[in-house]
């Protein structure tokens, strides 16, 4: 099980203390926020996770400065993403973030629209699909029955990104491989 460490709203000093204490891996949801602390902390190996909501206008920069993108959930954002990769780096890995309920005002693709998602990606060179992510507790079984089935189909996926500090062990109990932790890392949020 993989632990991203939620670093939105959390300092500079604060990050360090997660870095010292074992962390490499940091997510983060607002890009203009990142962006300075992925700078701030380039010279250490760290790999970075997106896990807020693609603006189109911030495509360009979340596929030159991340490692991963846990929140895709739309067919035009996964080209545009591909298509400003650059070519010196890696394939992004991705994630397509699942929401099948009526919570509209929550990020995430409907199950009826995952295959043609699923579709291009495959034709896309400069990402990498690695599975399915959820921030909807209520969901979590939904999204984790949809990973083992698209698994049994065929698709080489391997990571189910559920759970975050409030409900991580009924992610876990449901075979989640990642999770998202930020309160339980940091404690609260400044500001908040």
């Amino acid at each position: 099980m993989i632990i991203v460490a939620v670093s939105k709203g959390q300092s500079l000093e604060k990050i360090h203390a997660a870095i010292v204490s074992g962390h490499r891996m940091f997510g983060e949801n607002y890009l203009q926020e990142a962006l300075p602390k992925i700078q701030a902390l380039k010279h250490e190996k760290l790999e970075w996770h997106f896990i807020g909501k693609i603006q189109s206008n911030k495509t360009r920069d979340i596929a030159e400065h991340f490692d991963w993108v846990q929140s895709l959930d739309d067919i035009k954002i996964a080209e545009r993403l591909n298509k400003q990769r650059p070519t010196s780096l890696p394939p992004l890995q991705v994630c397509i973030e699942i929401n099948n309920s009526c919570l509209t005002q929550k990020p995430g693709i409907p199950l009826d629209k995952l295959p043609a998602l699923i579709k291009t990606l495959k034709t896309l060179p400069h990402l990498h699909w690695r599975g399915l992510m959820s921030t909807i507790t209520e969901e979590y079984e939904l999204v984790a029955r949809t990973f083992f089935q698209l698994q049994q189909q065929g698709h080489a996926i391997d990571t189910l990104s559920m759970g975050m500090s409030n409900d991580y062990k009924k992610a876990l109990s449901l075979g989640a491989t990642m999770i998202r932790l930020g309160t339980a890392i940091f404690g609260e949020r400044q500001g908040r």
